[in-house]
């Protein structure tokens, strides 16, 4: 169970209480990417995603007056098992009643998004659900699958519920005698979510919303969403808010150089490792490390070898090239702000960024190298001894500073400047085909609500553009790399890869993870005509006419200028770089 946030009513002592929710479908536990629930249109329906925002929390006491709590922010996420809420220092006394809202008010629904940190509910990268370059929050975001009836086929649904007339209290009646820590179990019951006292059907009233002005479907959920809600049982002692020891850096010399991390005012808040500090030194030796061959077993590659500048940090190779000419089965990943990613690989099997720097070291299809013998064969160098013991005190290499430093170059890999950014700042302006693009990118495809766009933005939205998660995008499972599954073995994750960014994408051709497409106007095709309907494909896909989204040429046109213009010079290729053939 982790904490949705930490909400405080006064300083100074007080009762703790825990609100822990527990998400359910018409009386049986929420299990997540299963089909076998049933709406009142007779529809099974499986559940992906359940992500909301809940605010306003406040204890009705015996007198009808209202303790309100500060602070009021909680991300709730049953995927990630995000499902309680601790609200501290409640004055004593009896209470009859618990009242929050889901969704935001106006202050914090609009709030600079980029000042929170990256621990802080609302933090975008956090929790997946601001709105991007359009402002505001989605209150409540529940995707999934179900069967349409006549055909049996495997739709996609997508709910969106947002903007501040949406906002819904909800208010449950509880006898609370405050005198101890205290936990309240609230049951959210999604079928009563579904069925009323507004029944939805996603054949008959839409499979998606966005909660546009007088759209019916986000009218049905706010009616449903008080009814969803119930007090199931309230316990004498609630646990303890968990305690995380701050990490101490780690081999942080006497003397050192802080390094200036450079970001966009645009951009969410970094989780930075707290026990890597940046300093200037480990930069500059993570970076001699990146480009030396003499981290592969004959010499002959680095990390450069694969990650090219000119290429936007990726290979301009379909797949990459290892020691004896072998080739890898995936093609190289940009690195690209590396700092807002909490996992690494296509299949996301690093959970770090040093853990990943080191794994083609080793890797035989790779560099083909041992730790121990790396380790070695820079100690013995003219050169690293000195740079190990500027950036970590001390001359002795180890593959834990080999990590370490790899991991702080990776860092400072950002890309924030691209023409787009510099049109959004007032610099420049788009072209009138990049601004088509912008708009198409930004735009769900929904007939229902005579909205004709692309619907990029589910999973490449926001400044990073990407959502940092793993998504089946519809180019057909592959048994021979089934992506996610085979870090996790989850049914539920086969076919799915990692969402690149797509900044810099004009560079880094080709595309996918198996670099199968070589143009961007191919992977635009695909997302119009080529996308192959499977179990797990992505809710937001699934949704949309076999194929894909119909777009016309100019459309696709329009979508290819737009993504030209995300690219960021620093990573271009400098007039005197020859680029390498596929």
């Amino acid at each position: 169970m982790v904490a949705g946030m930490l909400l405080a009513a006064q300083s100074g002592a007080g009762a703790g209480l825990e609100l822990d929710i527990r998400h359910t479908f018409n009386g049986e536990p929420l299990l997540l990417d299963s089909l076998r629930y049933r709406n009142a249109a007779a529809e099974t329906l499986s559940v992906t995603r359940l992500s909301y925002l809940l605010s306003g929390f406040a204890l009705e006491r015996e007198d009808g007056s209202w303790l309100e709590f500060t602070n009021d922010a909680a991300w709730i996420d049953a995927g990630r098992s995000r499902t309680a809420i601790r609200l501290d220092g409640v004055l004593p006394g009896a209470y009859r009643s618990i009242c929050f809202h889901v969704g935001l008010g106006t202050n914090l629904n609009h709030a600079d998004s980029s000042t929170f940190g990256p621990a802080h509910p609302l933090n975008p990268n956090l929790n997946g659900l601001h709105w991007s370059w359009q402002g505001g929050y989605v209150f409540l975001a529940m995707e999934g699958l179900y069967r349409a009836g006549a055909t049996g086929t495997l739709q996609g649904y997508s709910y969106h519920l947002a903007r501040e007339p949406n906002r819904t209290r909800i208010n449950l009646p509880a006898q609370l005698e405050l005198s101890e820590d205290t936990t309240v179990l609230l049951d959210f019951n999604l079928g009563a979510l579904l069925n009323a006292p507004q029944p939805l059907s996603f054949e008959q009233d839409g499979q998606s919303t966005h909660s546009r002005d007088g759209d019916p479907v986000a009218a049905a959920l706010v009616a449903n969403l008080p009814g969803a809600f119930r007090v199931r049982q309230i316990d004498r002692a609630a646990p303890a808010a968990p305690r995380v020891a701050a990490a101490s850096p780690l081999y942080l010399p006497a003397h050192f150089t802080p390094y200036r991390f450079q970001t966009s005012a645009a951009f969410p808040i970094p989780d930075l490792p707290r026990d890597n500090p940046l300093t200037e030194e480990r930069v500059v030796l993570g970076r001699k490390l990146f480009q030396d061959t003499a981290l592969s077993r004959d010499g002959t590659i680095s990390c450069a070898s694969c990650h090219q500048e000119g290429a936007g940090m990726a290979d301009s190779r379909r797949l990459s090239l290892g020691v004896r000419g072998q080739s890898g089965t995936r093609h190289a990943m940009p690195l690209i702000n590396l700092a807002w990613k909490s996992s690494f690989f296509w299949d996301g099997r690093a959970p770090s960024l040093r853990a990943q720097a080191l794994m083609p070291i080793q890797d035989h299809t790779e560099m083909d190298q041992s730790l121990t013998n790396v380790a070695a064969k820079l100690a013995a160098s003219k050169d690293y001894p000195g740079l190990f013991a500027a950036a970590f005190g001390a001359p002795e290499v180890t593959p834990e500073k080999i990590g370490l430093a790899l991991e702080q170059f990776g860092l400072t890999l950002t890309s924030f400047d691209s023409r787009f950014d510099q049109a959004m700042r007032g610099e420049t302006r788009l072209g009138a085909e990049e601004r088509r693009g912008l708009e198409l990118f930004m735009t769900e495809y929904d007939p229902r609500t005579r909205q004709y766009g692309a619907d990029c933005f589910h999973c490449h939205g926001g400044p990073l553009f990407s959502d940092c998660q793993f998504h089946n995008n519809g180019l057909g499972v592959d048994e021979a790399d089934l992506g996610r599954f085979k870090v996790t073995a989850r049914a539920a994750d086969r076919g799915k890869f990692a969402t690149p960014s797509l900044r810099n994408v004009a560079l880094r051709a080709p595309y996918m993870h198996d670099g199968r497409f070589r143009t961007l106007e191919e992977v635009v095709e695909h997302y119009a005509t080529g996308v192959k309907r499977s179990p797990t494909l992505d809710p937001n896909l699934a949704k949309h006419p076999d194929g894909g989204v119909p777009l016309s040429a100019a459309d696709k046109r329009a979508l290819v200028a737009f993504l030209k213009a995300l690219t960021d010079e620093k990573f271009a290729p400098k007039p005197t770089e020859v680029s390498q053939a596929p």
